[in-house]
């Protein structure tokens, strides 16, 4: 419906840790007598959680190229999903950023001023945000259709997009570390005796957040602020930890290609003077791939990515199937996120399929043995 398109997904790593000078084929029998002796169980640990074991003695020879290809690459030798145990020391807010946007505070309702995209923003991003939410509820209000649902709006600025969420029925927590933006937003909502009782303003991070609380919301919404951050993992990490099982994530942000530079930055903020200078830096722009690898390595599972076109003179934005400048991604948590380690990580081929996995795993062992 939105033009969307799934990303393939990063299906498994490939063992390639050989030592030097190892030469396939003919390469002198690499000295591992200690394998002879190790179980099955710990043999299948090593491979998984050690696979820099295979450097022991500098050299790596398998006989079967065939046996290498079609047996390693399906041990999946993933780290635990949380690469760093997650620690609110690791601080997703950017000192720069937050200068930045201080200084823009009282421009957030300027529909005319430098957050007018955004204001546009609005007609592609909340039907994306309200529809996928609609397939999650069995029953809805037609006028208020996400009653009941409880949404963290994380970085929400002035609250462009938190009040709308607020108008569809929703109780909205709208989180941003810039105190101004809050008070911005506070003093707009109270306009609107509904949006008053439905929205809730705090000054704080999302890691302060994610201490206080966890399995709490139904969904989380980051548009226009993981280009922001100055810990994107950190920041994913937690988005999962406040959510709840099911729980949605949406945001949209920033491709990193020459188009995003060319257009993002140098004609929209140098030439057009779209944006003020400064307020994009490219090295923090990701791409769909990258932002989908780090979603899913944490329990986030990425149902949908659809590219977004700007267009200057109209001010309006459309849907688009090309995602190398701006584009939205939805991703849900999956049921076992929070109990993810490395035995866990296995692909569904080899979850219906344990005995051939078992043979695959005894045929290595056998040669690892010889």
């Amino acid at each position: 419906m939105w033009g969307s398109r799934r990303l393939s997904s990063s299906g498994g790593h490939f063992l390639g840790v050989v030592g030097s000078g190892c030469r396939v084929g003919r390469a002198e029998r690499p000295r591992l007598a200690s394998w002879a002796v190790y179980s099955d169980s710990q043999l299948i640990w090593t491979l998984q959680n050690k696979p820099w074991i295979f450097s022991e003695h500098r050299t790596v020879c398998f006989k079967s190229c065939r046996m290498t290809f079609s047996s390693l690459n399906r041990i999946k030798s993933y780290w635990p999903p949380l690469t760093r145990p997650y620690s609110a020391a690791h601080t997703t807010v950017d000192s720069s950023e937050v200068k930045t946007f201080l200084a823009l505070a009282h421009k957030w309702w300027d529909e005319e001023g430098v957050y007018a995209p955004l204001h546009s923003m609005n007609d592609l991003r909340v039907p994306f945000i309200r529809d996928n939410l609609l397939k999650t509820m069995a029953n809805h209000h037609p006028g208020k259709p996400l009653s009941g649902m409880k949404i963290l709006d994380v970085g929400c600025g002035g609250g462009l997009l938190t009040e709308p969420l607020g108008r569809l029925g929703a109780s909205v927590f709208g989180i941003d570390p810039v105190d101004e933006n809050i008070k911005t937003a506070q003093h707009h909502k109270a306009f609107d005796p509904v949006l008053d009782k439905r929205i809730e303003y705090k000054v704080c991070s999302l890691e302060e957040i994610a201490e206080e609380t966890e399995d709490t919301f139904d969904a989380v919404i980051a548009s226009e602020v993981v280009e922001h951050v100055a810990d994107l993992e950190t920041f994913i990490q937690c988005c999962c930890r406040v959510l709840k099982h099911g729980g949605s994530l949406f945001i949209t942000t920033i491709n990193k290609t020459q188009l995003s530079y060319v257009l993002g930055i140098v004609f929209s903020e140098q030439i057009a003077g779209i944006v003020p200078k400064g307020t994009h830096t490219w090295e923090k722009f990701i791409s769909p791939e990258k932002l989908e690898s780090i979603l899913e390595s944490n329990g986030l599972l990425v149902q949908t990515v659809a590219g977004m076109i700007y267009n200057p003179f109209s001010g309006h934005w459309h849907w688009s199937e090309n995602t190398s400048l701006n584009y939205a991604a939805h991703a849900v948590k999956s049921m076992a996120a929070d109990h993810l380690g490395p035995a866990d990580f296995v692909s569904k081929e080899e979850t219906e399929a344990p005995q051939a996995e078992a043979s695959t795993i005894s045929q290595v062992h056998e040669e690892l043995k010889e």
